[in-house]
Order: structure tokens, then sequence, then C-alpha cells
């Protein structure tokens, strides 16, 4: 007689291949969503990341006296506040919608449908964003601390547009694996639990290393652009704030969201979604193929 063992399937964590065809599955359905509510899932994506941003800027903000890894690790640590919201609560995040190319690698997403998904979620992250650097430039936020938050605010945006293109484009393909990291993570939890705790330490480091990620950039890059745009600000904090000549709308653009978004693509789409598929996935999605479409497969 064989024992049979009880397993409570309802509480354990899935295993790999499931969180694989589970990533599959949501990609499906990401791609399928309606324009509507896709842009305004996105929007949300770009505010919340941007709230992340602001806790982390926050924390930091006159830390000179900190070591600079325990600094690091603190603004991590309060900057995946942005993932959280976006995972838990539910929004749309372009950097975790890399994940879709799982559901495209197995055919069952056309690539119209995926580009369809990455370009609307971007622009509604872009919104989102500018959107909430808008609101807490109003808010003059950035004043408190007697201007420590917007000295940090300018350093931080200084420091990334100041990087070089290849440089950009290698920090974002570190950022968005772990990002992505992340969110595969977040497919083996069944609780809120395992997902906050799935994500903090992966954002964390990422923070804490210096990678780059577009859509952390939407905001902070343009909120130091804002807090610079306050002459009298800059003027009164003359001795604390950073070298402020790179920090332009073009180098914005040019020098980092355009290579790091193309860096993040690459860690996120490739590194995570198309080595899990190729692992995981592949063969059962080429037999299915095979049945689906023999003739095909025969050619």
């Amino acid at each position: 007689m064989v024992e049979r063992v009880f397993t409570p399937t309802g509480l354990d964590a899935l295993p790999p291949v499931e969180m694989a065809r589970k990533a599959e599955q949501v990609g499906v359905v990401k791609s399928g969503m309606s324009t509507a509510n896709t842009f305004a899932l996105s929007v949300l994506a770009g505010a919340f990341i941007a709230l992340g941003a602001i806790f982390a800027t926050t924390v930091t903000a006159g830390s000179a006296d900190v070591p600079f890894g325990v600094a690091r690790l603190l603004a991590g640590v309060a900057f995946s506040l942005g993932l959280i919201l976006v995972v838990v609560a539910g929004a749309e995040l372009f950097t975790g919608n890399n994940l879709i190319v799982m559901a495209w690698a197995g055919r069952r997403v056309r690539t119209a449908l995926v580009v369809r998904n990455w370009t609307i979620v971007y622009v509604g992250n872009l919104v989102g964003s500018l959107a909430t650097a808008g609101i807490l430039f109003v808010s003059k936020q950035y004043e408190f601390g007697g201007g420590g938050v917007g000295v940090q605010a300018l350093s931080i945006a200084a420091a990334k547009t100041d990087l070089g293109f290849f440089q950009a484009v290698a920090l974002g393909v570190l950022c968005n694996g772990l990002v992505c990291l992340a969110v595969w993570l977040c497919y083996s939890a069944r609780t809120t639990t395992d997902k906050i705790l799935s994500i903090i330490p992966p954002i964390a480091a990422f923070v804490a290393a210096g990678f780059e990620h577009c859509v952390a950039n939407m905001f902070f890059i343009p909120m130091g652009l804002l807090v610079k745009s306050d002459v009298a600000f800059v003027s009164a904090q003359a001795d604390a704030v950073p070298d402020l000549s790179t920090l332009t709308w073009e180098r914005f653009v040019g020098a980092n969201l355009v290579p790091v978004t193309i860096g993040n693509i690459i860690g996120g789409a490739v590194m995570v979604g198309a080595i899990y598929w190729f692992v995981y996935l592949r063969e059962q999605d080429e037999v299915g193929s095979a049945e689906t479409h023999p003739a095909d497969h025969d050619r």
C-alpha cells in the first residue's frame, strides 16, 4: 500500500516550471487588455515608481555622514515601495512587462501585440512619472530638511545625466535583470507577504548598486530638472549643489532614457524572460505548435 502524503498546494510556493507557465499566461492576459485599461494602469505604475523614488530621495537626504553602502541600502529598501505597489495594487510597468516575451516566444502572443503593449505602457509610465514630479514640485517638498531633499534630487539627476551611452546601456541591463527576477519570484508567491518579501531584495540590490531603471529615471531626472529651474533655491543651496552642467532635457533623453531603455529590454526580455522560456517552456511550446500546425512543422 502506497502512503499518501498531503501537500498543502494552496500555500506552497510554485516551482519554477509552474512559474514559467504562469508568466506565459500573464503575458497573454496583459497583451489582450484594452487600450484604455492598459494606459490607465500604466499611468498608475509610473506614479507608483515615482512614489518609491520620492521615498528613496527623502530617506537619503543629508546622508553625507552615513557610509556610502548603508545610504544606498536604505535608498534601495525605500525604493522597493514602488514595485510593491505595482505588483500588489495592480499596475502596468514597462520593465516588468518585458516578460511578455515568454508568451511571444511560445507563439501565444503576436509581435504586434507585444509592441502595442510596450508602447502604451511606456508612454503611460512616462505620463504618470512626469505628473507626479510636477505635483511634487508644486508642493515644494524638495525644500524640506533645510533644502536637503532638493539637493539630493539634484545630485541624483545630475549623476544620471553624466553617464556615457554604453555605460547607461550596461547599467540598464543589470537593473532590469533584477527587476524581472523580482517579478518572476512573485509568480511563485501565494500571499501578499510572499510577494513583498520577494520584491525587496532584488530591488534594494539594483538601487544600492547604482543600476539604471528607465521608469524610475522618468521621475528622478525631470524632478531634478524642475528643482534646477527654481533659481532661488539653487542659489540658496549653492555650496551643496553639484555641477549641473549635464542636467538638461536633451541629455535626459539622449544620454539616459534611450540607452537605459535599450539595456532594460535586454536585461528583462532576453536575460530573464527568454532564458526561462528556453529552459522551462521551449519543448512544451514546440510540441504544442507541432500538434496545432503539423503541416507547417513538416516543411
